[in-house]
């Protein structure tokens, strides 16, 4: 009889303890798919940042170098110089061909001054000139009056005959000074208009002239450029990376020769899996440890998602019309922000590794 009771306080200790661990275990599955979806990670992640690549415009022989390998600069610290002997001449050059061709345009402007003046006095001789007809032809119709009636005069012989030859002579001298006004009419045109001619003869000199000014003002300044150019200064503050110069080194324009990173502007690219990004958006608080530093955690926020997955925007993106396509879960870069400058002690640098968890509310 105890046997059977027993057995039964057994049989009911067993059930009992077997809806205790069936509780268990689905509380804690419970908790895990709540936490699955509220605390979104990954690690496959990592601290980017604006990488500024330093690389010279013109092309030369390195004179000195500033700066050393991981060395911080700040921005417009000099960073290299290249020798300026070349640049200096072709500056000297170009300024001298400026002088010259001002010089030129100077004496293409007085010309044109100097012709203006004489095409205004040639205006002037034939106003002149047509005035002096108006009072020859005054006197040649007074001279022919005279004329007419010593004719008639004459005939009546009324007047001597040298009267009559002295009112002649003054009416030929009257068509003579005539004839003559009219010539010297004719020439003061002709000379206004060789004035003319010479006026845009002359502007057209000062334009072409004005126009060499402007092309050598502008070799000028490109050479004034170039010679600024063989200082080469730090475009940001930060760390000096991958330098790859020394003195005696021939560049080229565009070589690069180092490049300088900041640590203060840098960010995170997480890439979570599409089915993860159901419920993210920018805004939401995150989470951030540093493989770097164990325990410690930085504090950030969703910037932005990416527009694509990160196999559509590489170089070679998939061919899904094939006949052998393979379903794959795509990763969909997502950019995090910090809240806050990164600790000096705990500094971020680019390409470090780092987990991410976003939490979603």
């Amino acid at each position: 009889m105890a046997e059977a009771v027993n057995n039964k306080f057994s049989r009911k200790k067993m059930i009992i303890v077997f809806i205790i661990i069936i509780l268990v275990c689905a509380t804690a599955w419970f908790l895990y798919s709540w936490y699955m979806r509220t605390y979104i990670s990954t690690d496959d992640a990592y601290i980017t940042g604006r990488i500024h690549i330093v690389a010279p415009k013109i092309a030369g022989t390195v004179a000195s170098v500033h700066v050393n390998d991981n060395q911080y600069v700040k921005a417009g610290e000099l960073l290299l110089e290249i020798k300026p002997e070349d640049y200096e001449v072709r500056m000297q050059q170009a300024s001298t061909t400026l002088d010259a061709e001002k010089s030129m345009q100077s004496e293409a402007a007085h010309q044109i001054e100097l012709t203006e003046k004489q095409r205004t006095e040639a205006k002037f001789r034939v106003a002149s000139a047509s005035a002096n007809i108006e009072i020859e032809k005054a006197n040649l119709r007074k001279a022919e009056l005279d004329f007419k009636r010593a004719e008639k005069l004459l005939k009546a012989q009324a007047i001597s005959q040298e009267y009559y030859d002295q009112a002649k002579t003054s009416y030929d001298t009257a068509c003579a000074r005539l004839r003559a006004a009219e010539e010297a009419l004719n020439q003061a045109i002709a000379n206004t208009e060789v004035q003319s001619a010479s006026v845009k003869k002359v502007t057209s000199s000062l334009s072409a002239r004005s126009s060499m000014v402007k092309q050598k003002e502008a070799m000028l300044k490109e050479a004034k450029l170039n010679m600024s150019y063989t200082k080469v200064y730090s475009p940001v503050e930060g760390y000096v990376t991958k330098k790859s110069v020394e003195v005696g080194d021939q560049l080229r324009p565009g070589q690069p020769v180092m490049t300088v990173v900041p640590l203060e502007d840098v960010w995170i690219i997480a890439n979570y899996k599409e089915t993860q990004l159901t419920r993210v958006k920018p805004g939401q608080k995150v989470r951030i440890k540093v493989d770097t530093y164990p325990g410690y955690v930085y504090e950030g926020r969703v910037d932005s998602i990416m527009a694509g997955t990160g196999s559509v925007l590489s170089m070679f993106p998939p061919e899904n019309a094939t006949g052998s396509f393979v379903k794959v879960v795509q990763r969909i870069p997502v950019k995090i922000v910090l809240n806050n400058k990164a600790d000096a002690k705990h500094p971020l640098r680019a390409g470090m590794s780092v987990v991410p968890t976003i939490i979603i509310e």
